[in-house]
């Protein structure tokens, strides 16, 4: 299969995010990472509702509101306005901290730069490149009771994102548990990618060839379908 081909075959950022939101349960505490993952809330299933979590202190969050109706003073972690649902909660860093640590998290979900298969994490600095700190996030991958990776399966340069070991610096270690990205849906289990679900017409062998650690099975693989978004 030709790089042409699985770029037209692969999921946009939009469906990953469709993907990873059907995997919520109604009434999780979840927190979006900032960028690409807050893309999830947009496509949670009918008769699901998860209760959205901000690092800045807003509990219960909802949509952004419509351009030039902003309330400046109601924003989440990446500054993007939102609008509170009946029942939200505003507290201080601390406590909204305190929170994440204390395992009160159901679901945390991140963008990835590297993604190893004993589930270490890298997502904030390249090289020389990135973020000053790594800020929230290192709490965040421990603290909450599932860690979700939301990315596209290889980097621009086309350069394996799933590896063996992370050679950026860590923003946690052994703390994710699913990882979906354009190709693929996997798991990490006892220190090995397990992979669920792949696209139907990409064959296992171009799969592999493009995930820089080897892809285990432990039953039948499904197809990972998502909608036109």
């Amino acid at each position: 299969m030709t790089v042409e081909t699985t770029e037209d075959l692969k999921l946009s950022n939009a469906q990953i995010a469709w993907r990873a939101a059907q995997d919520i349960r109604d009434g999780a505490y979840v927190n979006l990472g900032i960028g690409f993952p807050e893309m999830v809330a947009r496509y949670q299933p009918p008769g699901r509702q998860a209760i959205f979590h901000t690092e800045n202190g807003i509990l219960d969050f909802g949509e952004p509101p419509a351009e030039g109706e902003e309330d400046w003073d109601l924003i989440n972690a990446g500054k993007k306005a939102v609008t509170l649902k009946p029942g939200a909660a505003f507290f201080h860093h601390a406590d909204s901290f305190a929170m994440v640590r204390g395992g009160h998290l159901d679901v945390a979900i991140l963008g990835a730069y590297q993604v190893a298969q004993n589930g270490d994490l890298a997502n904030w600095r390249v090289g020389s490149k990135g973020v000053p700190a790594v800020g929230g996030a290192m709490d965040l991958v421990h603290g909450a009771k599932q860690v979700f990776v939301i990315t596209e399966h290889v980097t621009k340069d086309g350069k394996p994102k799933l590896v063996e070991a992370c050679t950026f610096p860590l923003t946690g270690v052994g703390c994710i548990t699913r990882v979906y990205t354009s190709l693929a849906v996997i798991d990490i289990v006892d220190g090995r990618f397990v992979l669920r679900e792949k696209l139907p017409g990409l064959s296992f062998e171009d799969l592999q060839a493009k995930t820089g650690a080897k892809l285990h099975t432990d039953g039948p693989v499904a197809d990972l379908v998502a909608p036109e978004l």
